[in-house]
């Protein structure tokens, strides 16, 4: 009986990784082979450019609702790290990789004797597939952390933008040229940032508005309102409010750079005791230990 249900089990394990596997391989090839349409972005529904969207019995089937807190709040994690296809996608991999990890984790840890793969140890199989379900289910702080690093890196390409708006402010060009001009500073956001330039004279108000909901941040959104304003009105007032945010900006990068200096120094100062402590170990402890010998023997 019980070797009928290892014998399930490890099949079960098996024919689950096969199927992802070529769930994987599938995806991949029709990914590099099909071609993109030339004008894919203007049939939108979820407001990212793919109007693709995962349908609503699949959610069921996985035991989500768009509705959910917890969804709502993974989808503004996604988006503020730059993953603009519908977080149902994202959701439900999610829910597929803890319980194929966690399968395979438990598996390997219950039965070590019956690992098909040979020269594979089970132990370390089963450390790998359970990290792997841990960080599946713990994946929040992963996220918030990548975002408030993303986040970060967009600021400082969004100052130097904005730099270069306000160097540009006193020529004839018009918006869309000052723009061209401000992409050779950008890395993060360059295709974003090429994209809605691109989509610029079919509607400028909706290339904008996507970008802002590409980029995804608060720092992100403030900018996309400050270049439709000067989209609608390019007046020396407006110019005033890129100052102020460009100052803005210096000063939380600032903030970064402070927070950066005092997690280097906590560190270091961790790093500096480590010597200390082996000083103390190897040089004052054994007199510490004549001394207390020494009080034993004149109390006795």
């Amino acid at each position: 009986m019980n070797e009928t249900l290892l014998r399930l089990v490890t099949g079960g394990v098996l024919a689950a990784q096969f199927g992802l596997g070529f769930i994987a391989v599938s995806t991949l090839l029709r990914a590099l082979l099909k071609r993109r349409p030339r004008w894919a972005h203007l049939p939108m529904e979820d407001g990212t450019g793919t109007g693709r969207r995962l349908p609503d019995r699949w959610l069921r089937i996985g035991g989500f609702s768009r509705a959910s807190p917890s969804f709502l709040e993974r989808e503004s994690l996604l988006a503020g790290c730059g993953f603009t296809a519908d977080a149902a996608i994202y959701a439900v991999g999610r829910r597929a990789a803890l319980l194929l990890f966690g399968t395979a984790g438990t598996a390997a840890a219950l039965f070590p004797a019956n690992i098909p793969i040979q020269g594979l140890s089970p132990f370390a199989l089963a450390v790998v597939c359970l990290l792997a379900a841990t960080a599946c289910w713990l994946d929040k702080p992963l996220l918030e952390a990548f975002r408030r690093y993303r986040g970060q890196r967009i600021m400082r390409e969004l100052n130097a933008v904005s730099n270069q708006l306000l160097y540009f402010a006193g020529t004839s060009m018009n918006l869309h040229v000052k723009l061209m001009r401000c992409v050779p500073y950008t890395s993060a956001i360059r295709p974003d940032m090429q994209r809605m330039l691109g989509e610029w004279y079919h509607d400028a108000g909706d290339a904008i508005r996507r970008f802002k909901q590409r980029i995804g941040t608060p720092e992100g959104a403030g900018f996309a309102e400050t270049i439709e304003a000067l989209r609608l009105h390019e007046d020396e007032a407006y110019y005033e409010l890129l100052k102020e945010r460009v100052a803005d900006y210096k000063a939380k990068l600032e903030l970064v750079r402070e927070s950066r200096k005092e997690s280097a120094s906590y560190a270091l100062f961790v790093i500096a005791g480590a010597p200390i402590l082996y000083t103390f170990q190897i040089f004052i402890y054994p007199w510490v230990q004549e001394g207390q010998k020494l009080f034993q023997s004149l109390n006795s």
